[in-house]
């Protein structure tokens, strides 16, 4: 009897074990299924972060929906945000087969992030990514380290903010050398300061998300020159393109009714991804040519944007900008005056010649002065971000407010 009881219980474990097994495989498919369907929200990039580096996550002070996630180890860079929570859209274009790779690449580990700290200038006889004596092509270039794969430590941080700091020493094309400081401070924005910053009335009728990055460049050294060449602090963010989405650049008309652009940085611009009318310039982003822009201190405006009329989500960068100050060029080329640089560039994703593509993404690029520091001397440059969701009467009433341009404008800008 007691032999048949323990076959008995032995059998029932058995069936037990497998039913428990089922079910958890049914468990971890639901989970995959889930995380898969899922992705392209805040959630999904969360998880996904946090599972290959130190991620931050940083919330708005009045609203916990309104998010930024933060990698030190990407050099302080925001890599994405949203302004509805886990399950909301995820703003931020990001690489994950690079970061689930864990090698780094040459040239670049463009890891992604909707912000991210550089320097320029890029190209010409003072770049800091080409080495003394080199020729300005592709297998020369390379990004400094200190911009590409080293850790930023955080000095200080709360729910709503975190600031970095770190050392370097960088050499530029004419042999230079620059001991400097780095500090860049991140901060989310409420409500209030949303409206405040963008001179805005309400945000009824939309959600949205706001962060603020303070950086700067102190001079540790010998004082720097402009014959010998200075350093610029350099703001780039990658975002996910759809077959709707446009970039708008406005533009002042103080000086001129035409904008002082820069169009050929790859060639030619196609008429039908590119429109300049009244105050503004308008670049298809849909992250299948690549093509970018570039607009001169003298006539850029100290905000652009895009919009996607896909998914319905209006994004705004507004950043410091001194029109009477001297901006580095960095087109990969020795330059007559390498202080006729740009103020605001924009960027379209696209296949090279050999038919690869690092995204699809497109990028709303932001440059600070080139300043003859002393030493002990900083450099600040200040950037806010701004992404909003909802009616297209509230989106519309904001764009045409802060970009000048309509909602209407935009959709009819290539028609």
């Amino acid at each position: 009897m007691q032999k048949h009881l323990s076959v008995s219980l032995l059998i029932l474990a058995v069936f037990a074990w497998n039913a428990c097994q089922r079910n958890n495989q049914s468990d971890q498919e639901k989970l995959e299924k889930t995380n898969s369907d899922t992705k392209g929200t805040f959630g999904y990039d969360v998880a996904f972060l946090k599972k290959h580096n130190n991620a931050l996550v940083l919330q708005a002070p009045d609203n916990t929906d309104a998010q930024a996630i933060i990698i030190p180890e990407y050099q302080g860079r925001v890599m994405t945000s949203t302004a509805s929570g886990s399950k909301g859209n995820s703003y931020g274009w990001i690489n994950y087969d690079l970061i689930e790779s864990g090698a780094n690449q040459p040239h670049i580990n463009a890891f992604g992030g909707e912000e991210r700290f550089w320097l320029s200038p890029e190209g010409g006889q003072f770049s800091v990514y080409f080495k003394k004596g080199q020729t300005f092509d592709f297998a020369n270039w390379q990004t400094p380290a200190i911009i590409d794969t080293v850790t930023y430590q955080a000095v200080e941080s709360d729910g709503s903010s975190v600031s970095f700091r770190v050392n370097a020493i960088i050499e530029n094309y004419s042999g230079t050398v620059f001991v400097v400081e780095i500090n860049r401070k991140i901060s989310m924005l409420d409500k209030a300061s949303i409206m405040s910053e963008l001179d805005i009335v309400s945000l009824e009728g939309c959600k949205a998300v706001a962060y603020e990055s303070i950086n700067s460049l102190t001079n540790k050294d010998a004082d720097w020159k402009p014959e010998t060449g200075m350093l610029g602090i350099w703001l780039l963010g990658m975002f996910q393109p759809t077959e709707k989405t446009v970039i708008i650049a406005p533009f002042s008309t103080h000086h001129s009714k035409q904008p002082l652009l820069t169009d050929d940085y790859f060639g030619k611009i196609p008429a039908d991804r590119i429109v300049v009318k009244d105050s503004a310039v308008y670049l298809k982003a849909d992250g299948k040519f690549r093509s970018k822009i570039g607009i001169a201190p003298q006539s850029a405006r100290n905000v652009a944007g895009s919009y996607d009329a896909e998914k319905g989500i209006l994004t705004i960068i507004q950043y410091n900008l001194k029109p009477e100050e001297k901006y580095l060029k960095s087109t990969w080329e020795i330059h007559e005056d390498p202080y006729d640089g740009d103020a605001f560039n924009a960027y379209n994703d696209g296949k090279l010649a050999d038919g690869t593509q690092m995204g699809p993404f497109y990028e709303l690029e932001s440059n600070s002065p080139a300043k003859a520091l002393r030493k002990g001397e900083k450099l600040t440059h200040r950037q806010r971000t701004y992404h909003f969701e909802g009616s297209k009467e509230t989106l519309g009433a904001i764009s045409l407010r802060v970009l000048g341009v309509s909602l209407y404008d935009i959709a009819t800008a290539f028609k």
